[in-house]
């Protein structure tokens, strides 16, 4: 009787010999870098906080403006809760919760500098933080990354925009089949106003994921710009 191959998976039928193995998981390789998480405790901040929460972090770490790959998650507060609704002017004050974190995207050689040199009282455009321990949280891929701030040029149109996000992608060989841009905003520095767009990245392999993630695009990463997370919905940014 001649074997038999069943084409499921991996099960084969050879001389009365039944072998079911599971399919190969995929591994992707560990990022060399990660977001640290401090816990803070702090009242509130300026909405547009940016510069002034950089320039705290750069006086803790002489090498924050230097490596390419450190950037600085702005803090977001909820859009709308218990009747609040999250101010959309600059000069407004943004409340914090007890569940606000400080994020910083590190190269994981970094963290322990980091965990050691953050901890303590701090003091951000005139407001008081205090800044805890941190839990490292690892990059993973995701389909689609979405990040709330990529710098652009104020009298750029939406597709000259995405234009130049895509140029800079393929730049990195990144590999990606749908992209939607959205919001703009400002942020301010001495340097004076920097126009951003939130951009969204979708239908990406896991390790075009990785590597947008890892890299980010665009200049002022420091400022949380091109810093890119996972988006759970496929919504406007």
């Amino acid at each position: 009787m001649p074997s038999s191959r069943v084409d499921s998976g991996s099960v084969e039928a050879a001389n009365g010999v039944y072998w079911q193995e599971e399919a190969p998981s995929v591994i992707h390789p560990e990022s060399d870098v990660v977001d640290l998480a401090f816990s803070i405790t702090c009242r509130c901040l300026p909405l547009d906080h940016a510069w002034a929460l950089s320039q705290a972090v750069g006086a803790k770490l002489p090498w924050w403006e230097a490596d390419p790959l450190a950037g600085l998650h702005l803090i977001h507060g909820a859009e709308s809760g218990n009747g609040w609704h999250r101010p959309e002017t600059g000069e407004s004050l943004l409340y914090l919760t007890r569940r606000t974190k400080l994020v910083l995207r590190l190269p994981r050689a970094r963290t322990d500098e980091a965990r050691s040199a953050l901890p303590g009282a701090w003091e951000v455009a005139g407001f008081p933080l205090a800044v805890g321990e941190a839990v490292e949280r690892a990059l993973y891929p995701h389909p689609a990354l979405y990040a709330r701030h990529v710098v652009t040029d104020p009298l750029a149109a939406e597709a000259d925009f995405l234009a130049e996000a895509a140029r800079e992608l393929r730049a990195m060989a990144v590999r990606f089949k749908k992209m939607l841009s959205g919001k703009t905003s400002t942020l301010q520095t001495p340097e004076g106003p920097c126009t951003t767009r939130s951009l969204m990245v979708a239908d990406l392999a896991p390790e075009d994921s990785m590597e947008l993630a890892r890299r980010g695009i665009g200049p002022l990463r420091i400022l949380g710009c091109g810093l890119f997370v996972p988006c759970k919905t496929l919504g406007v940014p």
